[in-house]
Parts: C-alpha cells; structure tokens; sequence
C-alpha cells in the first residue's frame, strides 16, 4: 500500500467514483421519477370515485371495471395496501381496499369494497417501487468502482513506468557497478529517461576501464625501477642487516604491484563459467595449505557443485582461508546448502576485527593493524580479490566477529542449475 503506483491508483479510483457517484445521486434527485408516496395519490382519488359511482349507481358496471365476489386473487402486497390505506384515510375515506399480485411481473389489483356487489378489481398502474433507484444506484456505483479500478491501474502503470525502469536498472547492477544497457523505447519521457542512464552507464564503464588501465600500467611500470634498484642494492656497500631491510622494503613494493596487476585482471578477465565441485576444490585447496605449515580444519563437506572459474574461485577461497590461518591461528572450515546457495564457512579463534572497521575491511590496501605491514606478508588486497572474484560468480563475501572472539567469513554461491 506504500508503493507511488498503488497510491496513485487509489488517489483516481476516489476520485472517479466520488465526482461520478456524486453527480449520479444528484441527477436522481432532481430528475428522477417522484416517490411511489406522491404518485399513489391520484390513484387513491380514482378509488374514491369508482366506489362512490358504485355506491351511486349498483346495478350499472362502473366505467367497465369488472366486479367479483371475492377480493382478487394472488399475495398481498402489504406495502402498497398500507400505503394506499393510509392515502385514503388522509381523504377522509375509510374504504378496506387490499393490493395483490397474482404472479410475477404481473400488474397489481386493487380490490375495492362494493357492497352486496362484492369487490371492484382496479388494475394498478406501474409505480416505482420503495428503494429500487438507490438499489439500481449501488449496483452502478459497484459497477464503477470497477471500471475505475481498471483504468487507474492501468494510468498508474504508464506513469510509473520510469521509475520501475530505474529501480530495475539499480536492482541489475553489474558487480562492476556498471549499470546494463536499457531499451530506449516507450513514451517521450521513458525514452528520455533511459537515453540518460545509458549515457551514465557509458561514462561509468570508461571511468572504470581507464582507473583499470591506470592501475595496470603503474604495477607494470613500478617492476623495471624496482629490479633496478634491487641490483643496486645488491652492491651497495651495506652491511648484511641493513641490506636485508631494503631488500625487504623491494619484496612488499613487489607484492603491490602484483596484487594491483591482479585486481585489474580479476575484474577485466571474464572466462566462461564452468561447473565445480565446491567440496573437492575446498579439499584440495586445505591439503596444499596444510604442506605450507598452515592449520587448515575441514568439519562438513557435503557434495556441492557451483558455477564459475576454477582457478578463479581457488584463488578466493585460498586468500580467505590463508587469512583465517595467518591472522586467526587457523582456519576451520565447513559447508552447507541453504536457500538454494552454497555457504562457506571460514572460522578462526584470533582476536578478530573492532566493529568500526569492520565496513572497510574489502576497501584495497586495508589493514586493521598497519604495523603488520612489516611483519606479515601481503598488500591488502587478498579480500578485495576474493570477493570480486565471488561476485562474479554470483556470489557475496561477509566478514563477522564470532562471539566471545574470533572471525567468521561467509562466502555465498549459487547452486548450478
């Protein structure tokens, strides 16, 4: 019910039905037929008349009008007797006539009392009936409340439009951040809408594309002065203490530029996605961590299979396990289905990460602790890979503390068709 379209819809349904009810109970009002109360008056006259000329004249029929022994025949109508009862008494007649109907869609009879003649049988005209026109009424106020449903659903579509287009055009965002080419066809202001969003997508693919290539050339060109100068200080004459310090300063500027080259490959490398059995690729991966000296715990490994590239989704996967075994003082490892979803589930018992870094932990080249920069390995870069590698694939990364301590990552895939 919060929704624009709903709202609008609603707001014209109110308004058609309330000016067009309205106009119609009005119209009723003034022009309709008057009430059946007005309209038996003349015909409690022509009773008054027909039972004095019979009382006049017993022996001679009265204007044609048949008599009988009996009153008519057929159900009595209790309204219209009442009414015309109540009519006659107001003109000072006390006659006892009865309203019946013999069948269905037949007119009335009025039976008028004739003395020892018995009963003059006057057919009835048509009157309106008590409360028909305010039936009729809500039976056309029913039928316009659905006519006008019609047409504000569909209004309300067309004018939305535009902004349906927009939420599906933010709800389809390329892991990117690229928004995907949009059909410039429709109305003018439809056409106009997404003739901008594409042009917003175009200027955002090639900003994208050029910090990209920017990223790429600096790693590649920081390789060239770097060997250089680790020739150079090969040597200078330096102590061995002091010539491990630079070299070791050389091997971190190495491994960002490495990581830098990779990030831009992971993001411009589109291979084709191909079928992989999670659990094995998780088995694999923990035996080759485990020759390195790393703890690495499988607990649960059901049959799993995923869509993406092997060698890809092995990259992520070993970046975060390698960081719950190097940060955590070991990793275990388990995983599940759900929802339709593969779930990874990376646990360490380390001193995890404060709740307010906890948003910029896969902004690139983040630490938590900028003094381990010199004391473990690595560029920062490990969980910005692994989760745009996992996005592409369809999936997402989240990184929780575990409670009293440690870090939980989740990683999320789609199951293959």
């Amino acid at each position: 019910m919060s929704t624009l379209r709903v709202r609008i819809a609603l707001l014209l349904i109110a308004v058609i039905v309330a000016v067009v009810g309205s106009v119609t109970a009005l119209s009723m009002m003034v022009f309709g037929p008057p009430g059946p109360k007005e309209t038996i008056v003349p015909v409690a006259d022509q009773v008054i008349m027909l039972a004095a000329l019979a009382e006049a004249h017993p022996n001679v029929r009265t204007a044609g009008v048949p008599y009988s022994p009996e009153p008519a025949k057929g159900a009595t109508d209790d309204t219209m007797t009442r009414w015309l009862r109540d009519t006659l008494v107001s003109k000072d007649s006390d006659l006892d006539v009865t309203v019946t109907r013999n069948r269905d869609r037949e007119p009335l009879t009025i039976s008028i009392p004739a003395g020892e003649q018995g009963y003059l049988l006057m057919p009835m005209p048509r009157l309106p009936r008590p409360g028909v026109g305010w039936r009729i009424f809500s039976r056309w106020i029913v039928f316009l409340t659905a006519a006008a449903a019609a047409i504000a659903i569909f209004v309300s579509y067309r004018m939305t439009r535009p902004l349906v287009m927009l939420e599906n055009a933010v709800a389809s965002v390329e892991p990117e951040a690229i928004l995907p080419t949009l059909p410039e066809r429709g109305p003018a202001e439809v056409r106009a809408t997404a003739q901008a969003l594409n042009r917003l997508s175009a200027r955002l693919r090639t900003a994208v594309e050029s910090r990209m290539r920017l990223v790429a050339a600096a790693g590649h060109d920081l390789r060239t002065p770097m060997t250089r100068m680790r020739l150079r200080a090969e040597f200078l004459d330096l102590d061995d203490e002091e010539r491990a310090l630079w070299l070791k300063d050389l091997d971190e500027l190495d491994r960002i530029a490495d990581s830098a080259i990779l990030l831009v490959r992971e993001e411009v490398d589109q291979p084709a996605p191909e079928k992989i059995r999670l659990d094995a690729l998780l088995t694999e991966i923990a035996e080759e961590l485990r020759n390195q000296g790393r703890s690495v715990t499988l607990t649960k490994l059901p049959a799993v299979t995923v869509e993406g590239s092997t060698l890809a989704l092995s990259r992520a996967l070993r970046n975060l396990i390698i960081n719950a075994a190097t940060h955590g003082g070991g990793a275990t490892v388990a995983l599940f289905e759900e929802g339709g979803e593969a779930l990874v589930r990376i646990d360490d018992e380390g001193p995890g990460i404060p709740d307010d870094l906890l948003a910029q932990i896969f902004e690139p080249f983040f630490r938590v602790d900028p003094a381990r920069r010199q004391n473990i390995a690595g560029a920062g870069l490990g969980l910005t890979i692994a989760r745009e590698i996992v996005q592409r694939a369809g999936g997402d990364v989240t990184i929780e503390n575990k409670t009293p301590r440690g870090l939980r990552q989740t990683i999320r895939l789609p199951l293959a068709a």
